[in-house]
């Protein structure tokens, strides 16, 4: 098959809209009027970019016919405009190639992430805060709704941990492809000797689990407790009890929240990432290959990394899962990152 055959398969996603549609066409339908929101939403979103697409292959069957015209006439005007046209069509077909390699099965959902820093006190802290700017900065880049869940200061700067959820169409079809250990190399600034120190960091990426999807959790198996948050937030958000953690006991998993002005909010967005939690957890116990939802766990040390980036004696950032590198840090740490994780998509595809 060709590159751009590839491109124009869209049966996977002309079937799902037929599946929708038929469930739409239930009476009992709009009986569940979040769910069906949610449908309709998505049949839009899949009709949208069916229709791009088509729209792109239109293009090519008039390019085409236009090159055929050519043939017999010969004319280097028109070659040359040809030529135009072809760099242009590659342009828009290469910006939605990525929509089709989005095939998994929760690509499109919501992302929930975590960040945690590795051994190393205040360097590894620091960093993981540099990271979580980062992805909220690619958040804002590519038009996603970013918003911090909980989040632990560090003990001199940085952070001990932070979860937030990044949401919009496809957001853990792309973030999946930062999962894994980052590496730092830099002058660190808190040595007064002026050393190069390696830092670590942990950045874990699972779906957000839509209510539909059964998730059995038991109210006997829950521990809930109230504290008081920490960090930005708010006077109000500081000063009462309204932070909440959930712990599931028989697998000891945690869920927390801290960034809502009320108690019940802050409960039940725990037990929304709490839901996507036992969920990948529950899958991992099902899936040998735990690839398709979280990617192989690893320590967070050296040796394990998935990208490093290096700020001295050169600046460099490099996937070792790709090969791709790019030497504009100050853009990378900026969230210009779509480099690394198209390059990441696109190999999953080939294997």
């Amino acid at each position: 098959m060709t590159k751009w055959g590839l491109i124009f398969d869209l049966s996977t996603k002309e079937e799902e809209v037929k599946k929708l549609e038929k469930e739409m066409s239930q009476g009992s339908f709009w009986s569940n009027q979040e769910k069906a929101q949610k449908v309709t939403r998505r049949v839009k979103e899949l009709k949208d970019t069916i229709g791009e697409f088509n729209k792109l292959k239109d293009n090519l069957e008039e390019l085409t016919i236009f090159l055929e015209l050519n043939l017999e006439e010969d004319r280097k005007e028109i070659w040359e405009e040809i030529e135009q046209k072809i760099k242009v069509l590659e342009k828009d077909i290469e910006k939605k190639e990525l929509i089709v390699l989005l095939d998994g099965k929760y690509d499109a959902n919501n992302a929930i992430a975590t960040i945690r820093p590795g051994a190393g006190g205040t360097e590894s802290q620091d960093w993981a805060e540099m990271l979580l700017r980062m992805y909220l900065r690619w958040a804002e880049k590519n038009k996603y709704i970013a918003k911090i869940i909980e989040i632990s200061p560090g003990d001199e700067a940085g952070i001990k941990n932070v979860t937030f959820t990044i949401s919009g169409n496809y957001a853990f079809g792309y973030l999946k492809a930062e999962k894994g250990i980052h590496r730092l190399v830099r002058i660190s600034p808190f040595d007064a000797n002026r050393r190069r120190h390696t830092s670590f960091a942990s950045v874990e990426v699972i779906p957000e689990i839509d209510q539909e999807v059964e998730i059995e959790i038991k109210e006997s198996d829950l521990r809930i407790d109230t504290y008081r948050a920490t960090g930005a937030g708010g006077q109000h958000v500081n000063t009462t009890d309204s932070a909440v953690r959930i712990t599931h006991l028989p697998t000891n998993i945690v869920a927390q929240c801290q960034n809502e002005r009320s108690q019940y909010s802050n409960k039940m967005t725990a037990m929304n990432i709490l839901r996507a939690k036992l969920f990948e957890h529950y899958q991992q116990e099902k899936e040998k290959d735990l690839k398709e939802v979280r990617g192989k766990k690893k320590d967070i040390a050296w040796g394990s990394q998935i990208r490093s980036y290096v700020f001295h004696p050169y600046q460099m950032v490099k996937d070792h899962r790709t090969e791709v590198e790019s030497g504009n840090l100050q853009a990378i740490m900026d969230g210009e990152i779509n480099c690394f994780i198209e390059a990441y998509l696109k190999s999953r595809k080939k294997d």
